[in-house]
């Protein structure tokens, strides 16, 4: 069953609170000067939402606790790290250029539609479901 609005925010707000606090602390180790920072904890940001469903099934730690996970729509497999970066980095720039439109626009497909996909889902051909 496709994941709605409410899951999938709440696992948005978790995966926040628990990258923020953990790459606040990473970068303190890394990074030396606060310009530095912001790029090493965006960086490792994009890195976590890239590979970790790779890695995991379809998961992140907030959409895990939440029990819903990313899937192909095609063949319901995990996303593999062309489908993440269609995901994340086409739909980021897409989601840019209309400066925030977009972001608006799929919160309200997610919120709208029977099958719950966003933009940034039908760009990579991916789905948020609950846990089998």
């Amino acid at each position: 069953m496709a994941a709605g609005f409410w899951a999938r925010f709440g696992a948005l707000l978790l995966d926040a609170i628990i990258v923020s606090i953990s790459l606040a602390i990473i970068t303190l180790f890394i990074s030396g000067s606060e310009l530095n920072k912001e790029y090493v904890t965006n960086l490792l940001s994009f890195l976590y939402s890239l590979l970790l469903p790779v890695f995991w099934g379809g998961y992140t730690c907030g959409k895990r606790i939440c029990g819903i996970k990313i899937r192909k729509i095609s063949d319901h497999s995990p996303p593999g790290i062309g489908t993440m970066l269609l995901r994340n980095l086409i739909a980021g720039i897409v989601y840019g250029l209309t400066a925030g439109i977009g972001v608006l626009i799929s919160a309200l497909m997610v919120g709208l539609r029977e099958d719950k996909r966003a933009i940034h889902d039908f760009i990579a051909g991916t789905e948020v479901v609950y846990n089998d």
